[in-house]
């Protein structure tokens, strides 16, 4: 006997077709909004090929692709300009100061030769010439690669009498003690020579330790030659110390 709660045969046949057709009418209703579904064709669903999800997943990855670009070439930029900006405005303004702290040495140590100054003094002077000559090429060329301004000290006015007060660093002759130190000949010359370049160079140490002591001078460059300055003028200062107790009060010489 044939259970009458299964169809057979043709019955069957018609009745899954219509079952078919039922489920893909009811597809339709959910289907419908999504995009990406094509009509149904033959009482199927018909995604768009399984082509779609290809087309889509590479739009998806050239997009990724697209951002993966602008954001490292962004990393890129940032971290080229962190490489050029290695360094702070503290820098900036102890490189351009020294410019002109040592300019102004450079001015006065090449009165020796024409303000009678001893020989041990000019062998000094002559020292401070060429090295602080060296040493303002190297802040000229620190600032310029680094597109900072650069002080002009090529004019020997900046550091006479009247000069901008704004150039004035810890240690820097004022325009009086400029003045006095060039009307000065022989023996007197070279004790207001030495008094003001051991106050000059004090100067030059009070302008390390500030650029330290606010937690600047890490560019590598910036670090050596303010070390530099600081070791080289320590021992200057104490030369100069010697030279002029021997002056003053007769010591043994040098």
């Amino acid at each position: 006997m044939r259970s009458r709660g299964r169809p057979t045969g043709a019955r069957f046949v018609q009745a899954a077709s219509e079952s078919r057709v039922g489920r893909a009418g009811a597809d339709r209703e959910w289907l419908a909004p999504i995009r990406g579904y094509l009509p149904l064709r033959n009482g199927r669903t018909h995604y768009e090929g399984v082509r779609q999800p290809a087309t889509f997943l590479r739009a998806t990855v050239a997009l990724a692709a697209i951002a993966g670009v602008a954001g490292t070439a962004a990393d890129a930029q940032a971290t080229a300009d962190n490489s050029r900006r290695d360094y702070t405005a503290a820098d900036v303004h102890f490189m351009s100061g020294m410019i002109y702290h040592h300019a102004q040495a450079v001015l006065i140590a090449g009165w020796a030769p024409t303000h009678g100054a001893s020989p041990s003094l000019r062998a000094l002077c002559e020292r401070i010439v060429v090295g602080q000559s060296d040493e303002i090429a190297l802040m000229q060329r620190w600032l310029r690669d680094r597109h900072e301004q650069v002080p002009d000290v090529s004019a020997p006015h900046h550091m006479m009498p009247g000069m901008d007060q704004t150039i004035m660093m810890p240690g820097m002759l004022t325009a009086d003690q400029l003045a006095q130190l060039d009307g000065a000949r022989g023996p007197e010359f070279d004790r207001l020579f030495l008094t003001f370049m051991i106050q000059h160079h004090k100067g030059a140490l009070t302008m390390v330790n500030q650029l330290f002591g606010q937690g600047a001078g890490e560019q590598e460059t910036v670090y050596r030659f303010a070390a530099g300055v600081s070791a080289d003028q320590t021992t200057e200062i104490d030369r100069m110390q010697k030279m002029l107790a021997t002056l003053l009060f007769g010591g043994p010489g040098q």
